[in-house]
């Protein structure tokens, strides 16, 4: 059937395409609304698309990002179906820009899937990080002997729990122990400014692992959908920084702006710690700006398309991690 809506077929080939995520997690975009051209439709308050060339509309979505001017994008929406643990859940609600509507554990029976790292992403406590892990991943010895202590755990929750809903326990009763490493499922609705912020803090190096799975996931369909937005997105925010007035005036000791362009100070020095703390930044504030000069990798967010798994399919697996916990 023909549509005079907006769509990207890149788009299309995934719509309602399941891709999985961590060892029961799943992320879909069930549908979405607008493209690369209704940024630009909404900016110059144009009635279609005309003739406008493709580097037209790159030019003005890019000088959009650039300058901060964000409500057009705000005129794109994408709706996600997804399955997470919940610990990630609770990460991911603090974004209180989206239209969240979660699986009920008052009304439906919960499918008793938990979360169990994979060995390499299993880790100590790093040193150096308050909320985080260690790069190195811990001894498989101490691995194993966390593994054989979750299961021990989640197979006594899973036996209450059935015990509980097979003595018709009120479901939203029965469910109050089930441990943060149950998986749940949402169907999670954002227009793209606001995903391009949950995009730029989940998808981060220093985001928890897990979440950062399901970020890039997200990316790699944000793409498909306005990928001219996306590729500014990358360039100006996800791999860009943002510099402060004492970062700046660090520059500035280095580097002058002139009418042919811009050269390195005659005579400059190195600049020091000490110079940098005279500017007005911290210790931590130095550390972060050599972070920000450092050259970094641009990813590309691709998705595996052999991976993408039917409704259908994921649907049946469900039916069954519910439907087994009562055998």
């Amino acid at each position: 059937m023909d549509t005079k809506r907006l769509t990207n077929p890149a788009a299309e080939e995934i719509l309602g395409g399941y891709f999985p995520v961590l060892d029961h997690g799943f992320v879909s975009l069930v549908d979405y609304m607008g493209s690369d051209e209704s940024i630009e439709r909404a900016a110059r308050v144009s009635y279609g698309a005309g003739t406008r060339k493709v580097s037209q509309t790159r030019g003005l979505i890019r000088y959009l990002r650039r300058h901060h001017h964000t409500t057009p994008s705000e005129m794109v929406e994408l709706k996600f179906h997804c399955a997470m643990p919940m610990f990630v859940a609770r990460q991911w609600i603090r974004h209180r820009t989206a239209s969240v509507n979660e699986y009920s554990g008052r009304y439906s029976l919960m499918p008793l899937l938990f979360y169990k790292p994979a060995p390499d992403n299993f880790a100590r406590q790093s040193g150096k990080n308050m909320q985080g892990r260690d790069a190195e991943a811990a001894p498989r010895d101490l691995y194993r002997e966390a593994v054989e202590r979750w299961e021990r755990s989640r197979e006594a929750v899973s036996a209450d729990y059935s015990w509980l809903v097979g003595e018709d326990v009120a479901r939203e009763l029965a469910r109050i122990d089930l441990p943060l490493s149950t998986y749940t499922q949402w169907y999670w609705k954002i227009d793209l400014h606001n995903l391009f912020h949950f995009l730029a803090l989940r998808a981060a190096p220093n985001a928890q692992w897990e979440i950062q799975e399901y970020a890039r996931v997200m990316a790699g369909m944000l793409k498909r959908v306005a990928p001219l937005s996306y590729e500014a997105w990358l360039d100006y925010n996800f791999c860009g920084e943002f510099l402060s007035r004492g970062e700046l005036e660090a520059l500035a000791l280095l580097l002058e702006a002139g009418n042919d362009g811009i050269q390195v100070r005659s005579g400059v020095r190195e600049v020091t710690v000490e110079d940098l703390k005279g500017l007005g930044l911290s210790p931590r504030e130095v550390e972060e700006l050599r972070e920000k000069l450092r050259p970094r990798p641009v990813p590309h967010f691709e998705l595996d398309l052999g991976r993408m798994r039917t409704a259908e399919e994921v649907e049946k697996e469900m039916y069954q991690a519910v439907r087994g916990s009562f055998e």
